[in-house]
């Protein structure tokens, strides 16, 4: 199965709602390796390698994010997989 990489831009209320801690644990469920982090415009960014539609599921999931979460606009790029990655982080 063919492996690939996205980069994921996310704005709306994503900050203070648990979501880098609940995307990296939905990461982690999927066995996808990356990083989660916030920006200091308010939005979110996920950078994710694995499976092709097994990163699909993440970028799914992300487009609602958790309870709290608004999300307002999700910006998706795919990239050719990397293989930087040995886990999925929260980056602070």
């Amino acid at each position: 199965m063919d492996k690939i990489r996205a980069h994921v831009i996310i704005s709306g209320i994503v900050q203070g709602v648990m979501f880098r801690y609940s995307a990296k644990k939905e990461a982690d469920k999927l066995n996808l390796t990356g990083y989660v982090k916030n920006l200091l415009n308010n939005e979110l960014e996920i950078v994710v390698e694995g499976k092709n539609n097994v990163v699909k599921k993440l970028i799914y999931w992300a487009q609602s994010g958790p309870e709290f979460a608004k999300i307002d606009n999700c910006v998706i790029n795919y990239l050719p997989y990397q293989n930087e990655f040995d886990e999925f982080l929260i980056i602070y």
